[in-house]
């Protein structure tokens, strides 16, 4: 009779000595910008943040004035 085959380990090995983690793959794409598109990645923030400070400055601005004018009418 033939000898029983031995079963695979399939199991993962988690002694004192196992790696901690599977290494990580980190995949980069690249795309082509214009001069614009860069300069908004870089300032966008700043142009939003700026833009809304002057709206509002504006609106209340726009009110004062609207306000002003009727009492003095």
């Amino acid at each position: 009779m033939a000898n029983k085959q031995k079963k695979k380990r399939n199991k993962k090995y988690q002694g004192a000595d196992a790696k901690v983690s599977s290494p990580q793959v980190l995949r980069v794409s690249a795309e082509e910008r214009s001069a614009f598109k860069e300069w908004w990645l870089t300032y966008g923030r700043l142009v939003k943040f700026t833009a809304a400070a002057a709206g509002i400055v504006f609106a209340l601005l726009l009110v004062i004035v609207g306000l002003i004018g009727l009492f003095t009418s």
